[in-house]
């Protein structure tokens, strides 16, 4: 019934958005569906994703695995229950598929034949299961679970976990730095790598006794660990547990099968990961980074020879970071994605010789996979202008086109403009990618107000791709021209330019913004006295540092931004950013800490701002948000707190994100319009 359901739903919303034609609103933007995460079956006749529809009136998501014939054709739902199914992977007979699911209330690891049916748990193991990888032979699959290392076996952690849940005093006691991540408290866990039997369902903890995450926390998923091709080893990232909160460094280890030792892979002090071997076993592939302590470091793939020894880089002429990648059937060849001129495009390499080709140049494509006779590619893609969906090419790069699409019925009703790439000169003559948006049924003698958005990071950029915070079309559909520039700082236009915001955040990123906002209020249909900015993470620190230095804005919205650098070193979790960024700690380099800090320049705040923060944000924790709402309060500046109990660094429920859009147009408009 939930199956038939969810394609009535999906039928309901399509068809009432083909029956209203006009602009993106709001409520059509929440219900955009997104799908991801494609696996192309072992005969390469089908390919599995995931579909996440979103419910705001539960304020929730609803995901689920789907099917599509890889020829095209009609997709049809293959799982359907209460909870979330994701992450599925076919088994290497392609009879079966592993998935994750919250059905029952845990994630654990189930089963289902490649036809369908009734799917069968694999793991109950209490701390929960997740990122499902099969073995070669398709006996074993390996996972990971955050657990307690102190615990022997899983009836330690079930204990353990109902005492706390039992226990009044709910109060936590600390010892060491990275106590919480992101929005997570740590509690002492770790990740440990574990192997369950695909007949028996009995699990073993491969890194029991081991001090570090394996993988590391809390990134770490399938793309951390991989299996030999002959299914012998396991290799897998972990990361130094002594100085977690201050180091980048991550290392590859192996882990030898049916229960050996753990050995070290690589020795860089800097990090190390994406391991994944070559179809034929002689190689293993892996990004690294060269500067330790810089995670804005260019990521590089490279390449160790499993029968010499030989470690060697093949990007060395690639000024761009190598993101997700995957081999060819017959290792000749690796597809990858890089950013690269605000786009994510994507690109095939020849390990032997270093040949490379860019194959798609536009949007943001990601999460690639080959087909077993290597003709095929099968990816996600979107863009400023499109939600994410299956996209599929040939391998050369030719007849590129969707897969699937669950949002053409919605878009035929509404009325978008392109996105539109430019340049303008930005400090020290630099030039300056940016894009502007211009709003629906846009008349070219009309003055429009605008909205500068300032992307995060800063070591970032923002890429022409689908938002779930910061979508621009559903802010031009609003009645604004958007204007987005990727200043000093940000990634994929080489590794000099993002270099150059380290010590400098306030400087030449500033000056681009400001420069780009002459350009953009030259433009004959821009109002250039209603002119807003809006920013998140780094966007919203800049958005903070614009209140004290300029009043050129006729509003501003500064979302989850720093306020008082010296403070908010004292309560984030990743140290080695700071310490990077500002070179050092507060009191080893005060100078800098107190020059790029917006809570000095108070005195000169007057644009009127709101202030968006959650109390889950551990990376700028919430009293950021708050300082600098009671600084504008208190200098009598307009302003607004837009406080979320439940939401950490981005406001990602359904409910919360249709309300904090609402709230973002109307402050704008009531400053713009």
């Amino acid at each position: 019934m939930r199956r038939i359901f969810l394609l009535i739903f999906l039928s309901f919303v399509m068809a009432a958005a083909g029956l209203s034609a006009g602009v993106m609103t709001v409520e059509k933007f929440a219900s955009m569906t997104k799908c991801g995460d494609p696996q192309i079956s072992p005969d390469g006749t089908r390919v599995l994703f995931t579909v996440t529809v979103p419910d705001p009136e539960g304020n929730s998501n609803s995901t689920h695995i789907w099917i599509a014939p890889i020829g095209g054709g009609g997709a049809e739902q293959f799982t359907d229950c209460e909870g979330a199914d994701l992450h599925p992977r076919w088994s290497p007979d392609g009879r079966s598929i592993a998935f994750v699911s919250t059905r029952g209330g845990a994630s654990q690891i189930w089963l289902i034949a490649a036809d369908g049916g009734e799917a069968r748990r694999l793991t109950g193991i209490s701390t929960g299961a997740h990122d499902p990888v099969w073995s070669p032979d398709g006996k074993s699959i390996a996972f990971y679970s955050f657990v307690d290392p102190a615990c022997p076996d899983d009836d330690c952690n079930a204990k353990r976990m109902k005492e706390r849940e039992a226990d009044p005093v709910k109060a936590r006691v600390i010892e060491h730095l990275l106590y919480r991540h992101w929005d997570t408290w740590k509690e002492g866990g770790r990740n440990h790598l574990f192997i369950a039997d695909v007949e028996t369902g009995k699990t073993r903890d491969l890194t029991a006794g081991r001090k570090g995450d394996f993988p590391t926390y809390p990134w770490g998923g399938s793309g951390e660990y991989c299996f030999s091709p002959d299914g012998g080893q396991i290799c897998c990232v972990s990361k130094d547990p002594e100085n977690e909160a201050v180091s980048t460094n991550t290392d590859l280890y192996l882990i030898e099968l049916p229960g050996g030792g753990i050995s070290r892979l690589t020795s860089s002090e800097a990090a190390d990961e994406s391991p994944a071997f070559s179809p034929d076993g002689r190689f293993l592939s892996y990004r690294a980074q060269s500067v330790p302590g810089f995670e804005a470091d260019r990521w590089r793939l490279m390449l160790m020879d499993r029968k010499t020894g030989e470690t060697r880089e093949i990007t060395a002429n690639f000024d761009r970071w190598v993101q997700d990648y995957e081999w060819s059937p017959d290792s000749r060849k690796i597809y990858m994605s890089a950013g690269d001129d605000g786009h994510n495009a994507l690109f095939s390499l020849e390990p032997a010789g270093g040949k490379m080709k860019k194959l798609v140049a536009k949007s943001n494509n990601g999460s690639i996979r080959v087909s077993p006779d290597g003709k095929t590619l099968v990816f996600e893609r979107k863009s400023f202008d499109y939600p994410g969906s299956i996209w599929k090419m040939s391998s050369d790069g030719r007849g590129l086109g969707r897969l699937v699409d669950f949002n053409a019925e919605t878009y035929k009703s509404l009325e978008i403009n392109t996105a539109e790439e430019l340049r303008y000169t930005g400090a020290d003559g630099a030039s300056i990618q940016a894009f502007l948006i211009k709003p629906p049924k846009f008349d070219p003698a009309r003055k429009y107000p605008a909205i500068v958005m300032v992307h995060g990071g800063p070591q970032s950029a923002f890429i022409d791709s689908w938002y779930t915070n910061w979508n621009a079309q559903t802010f031009a559909a609003a009645g604004y021209v958007i204007f987005i520039p990727n200043f000093h700082g940000s990634d994929g236009f080489g590794q000099e330019f993002v270099n150059s915001i380290s010590l400098d955040w306030g400087g030449k990123c500033y000056e681009d913004i400001m420069l780009g906002v002459d350009y953009l209020a030259s433009l004959p249909f821009v109002d250039p006295e209603k002119i807003g900015a809006a920013g998140a993470s780094f966007g919203g620190y800049m958005i903070n540092w614009i209140e004290g230095h300029t009043d050129r804005f006729a509003c501003l919205i500064s979302m989850a931004g720093a306020f008082n650098i010296m403070s908010k070193y004292g309560v984030t979790e990743e140290l080695w950013f700071p310490e990077w960024d500002f070179g050092g700690t507060p009191w080893t380099n005060r100078e800098i800490y107190e020059k790029w800090s917006p809570h000095n320049f108070v005195a000169d705040f007057k644009t009127p701002c709101m202030v968006v923060h959650g109390e889950l944000d551990f990376r700028v924790p919430v009293g950021e948000g708050l300082q600098m709402f009671t600084a504008l309060q208190r200098m009598g500046v307009p302003s607004k707190l837009l406080y979320f109990p439940d939401e950490g660094h981005w406001v990602l429920k359904p409910a919360n994100n249709v309300f904090y859009y609402e709230q973002f147009i109307g402050w704008m408009d009531s400053y713009l319009k």
